[in-house]
Parts: C-alpha cells; sequence; structure tokens
C-alpha cells in the first residue's frame, strides 16, 4: 500500500449509527467488536505510517482501541466519532515511538534549514517511490513529515505529542524534507501524487 492509499472516505470518516456509539459507551462488547472490525484497516495505517513498523503499529492499534473503549464515556460528539478514534490512534503510535529509544534519532535543535523555494519532494513522486522513501526516513523524522503535512498538525502540537521543544518538531521537518527530497531525486517523475492524497476506495 503506499501513501495515495491510506486514506479514503470510508476510513475514519465513515459515519457510525448513534445507537453502536451508546451501546459503544455502555461498555457493550459486542459494539466494541463491531467498531474494531470497522475501523481497524484505517487506524493500522495510519499507525503503520506513523511507526513504520508493523508490529508496533499493531500495538498502537490495539492500544487505541482499548483505550477508545475504556474511555468511551469521554467521546460528547463534539467532533465525528471516527475523528475522535483517529486522535487516539496518533496518541497510541507516538506513544509507541517514545518508549522505543532504539529507534528514536537523536537531533540538532539548530537543524531547521530548508530550501523554502523548492517544491514538496513528493508533488512529482511516483507514488511507489515516494512510499520506499518515506520508509527509510527515520522514524522521528517521518512521524513529523506525516503529521504536519497529512495530519495538519502545528509544531507546537507535535512537540506536546513528543514531549520535545517546538525545535525538535522544526528540525525533524526539515531534515526529512530535505532527506526525502534526496531519496526521490533520481526517481522523480511527471505524475503527481502529494502526500497522503486519496485516490482509491
Amino acid at each position: 500500500m503506499h501513501p495515495c492509499d491510506v486514506e479514503t472516505p470510508t476510513t475514519f470518516q465513515q459515519p457510525v449509527e448513534p445507537e453502536l456509539i451508546e451501546r459503544f459507551k455502555r461498555g457493550d462488547l459486542a459494539a466494541f467488536e463491531a467498531v474494531y472490525r470497522a475501523f481497524e484497516r484505517a487506524a493500522w495505517t495510519l499507525a503503520l505510517r506513523l511507526t513504520g513498523r508493523r508490529d508496533v503499529a499493531q500495538e498502537a492499534l490495539q492500544d487505541a482501541m482499548l483505550k477508545a473503549f475504556e474511555r468511551a464515556r469521554q467521546f460528547r460528539g463534539e467532533a465525528p466519532f471516527g475523528m475522535w478514534l483517529r486522535k487516539l490512534v496518533v496518541n497510541e503510535a507516538l506513544m509507541q515511538l517514545r518508549h522505543d529509544r532504539l529507534h528514536i534519532i537523536e537531533v540538532l535543535d539548530d537543524d531547521t534549514r530548508s530550501d523554502d523555494a523548492a517544491p514538496p519532494p513528493w508533488r512529482l513522486a511516483d507514488a511507489a517511490a515516494l512510499d520506499r522513501a518515506l520508509n527509510r526516513l527515520p522514524d522521528a523524522a517521518r512521524a513529523v513529515l506525516w503529521l504536519y503535512h497529512v495530519e495538519g498538525f502545528t509544531h507546537v502540537e507535535i512537540a506536546e505529542q513528543f514531549g520535545r521543544s517546538t525545535s525538535f518538531s522544526k528540525s525533524q521537518l526539515a531534515r526529512g524534507t530535505r532527506r526525502l527530497r534526496e531519496l526521490l531525486a533520481p526517481q522523480v517523475e511527471d505524475t503527481p501524487c502529494p502526500l497522503g492524497s486519496t485516490t482509491t476506495a
């Protein structure tokens, strides 16, 4: 699966029947299973994109679903249910990264230079090449890129998620963008595939 396939209109955005949500909030196990099945693919794909490892993504998926069940009464309906669940998945995926010190790279907080005049490196990338390049990025850089460009997080929000400074987020974004451009440079084609676009169902 490549980045253009990650999000479809029937993943986190799919509607959930109010009656199912109410049963879920009451601790109904059948409702939990129904919610798990409905959002499993979307949650696992998002966790995998953030962590880059299937085993870690699976653990983040399971933890997020359990937390959703435990905290179901906190859901007030102020946002769609899927978006509430999506936030839990992001939190759990980043929690896994914070705990996995072997995969969190050390950063130079002053390494924030970027070539603002250059187009984002994924704009002209072949989808398969983009997926391979993203998977070769260090975990922290890949996660920050995804959170910033796809999830729409600010540097302040990303820093809070990692328990680091905003310069950490900025340096990882700049470093990840440069590295992604280097990886894609020999393979860039004319067909655009913006990071996180949705072309398949």
